[in-house]
C-alpha cells in the first residue's frame, strides 16, 4: 500500500473550507478583531456582575444561542446590539 493510499482512507469524505474561512478571515479582519475585544469586554464584565449568557439574553431580549455567538467573537455587530449591549452590562 503506497503512502498516498493509506492517506486517501483516512481522509474525511466532507470537503474541507479552511480556505474559505480563511479567506473570510482575512477579508474581514478589522471588524473580526473589533468584534472579539467587544466580546472579551463582555467576558470581563458579566463575571463582575456575576451573571450567565442566560441571564445576559433575558436583559438583551434576545437568545442565549445569540449571546454565545457574540461571545465567540465572530458577529459582525449592528449599532442596534452594541447599544443593548451596553445598556444590559450597564448595571
Amino acid at each position: 500500500m503506497t503512502p498516498q493510499t493509506k492517506l486517501r482512507e483516512h481522509a474525511s469524505p466532507t470537503p474541507s473550507h479552511w480556505r474559505e474561512e480563511a479567506e473570510y478571515r482575512i477579508a474581514n479582519k478589522s471588524w473580526l478583531r473589533y468584534s472579539q475585544k467587544i466580546a472579551m469586554q463582555m467576558l470581563d464584565k458579566m463575571e463582575q456582575m456575576k451573571i450567565t449568557q442566560k441571564q445576559l439574553a433575558e436583559r438583551m431580549n434576545c437568545s442565549q444561542q445569540y449571546i454565545s455567538k457574540i461571545l465567540k467573537g465572530k458577529e459582525n455587530l449592528s449599532s442596534e446590539t452594541l447599544t443593548k449591549i451596553e445598556n444590559a452590562l450597564e448595571g
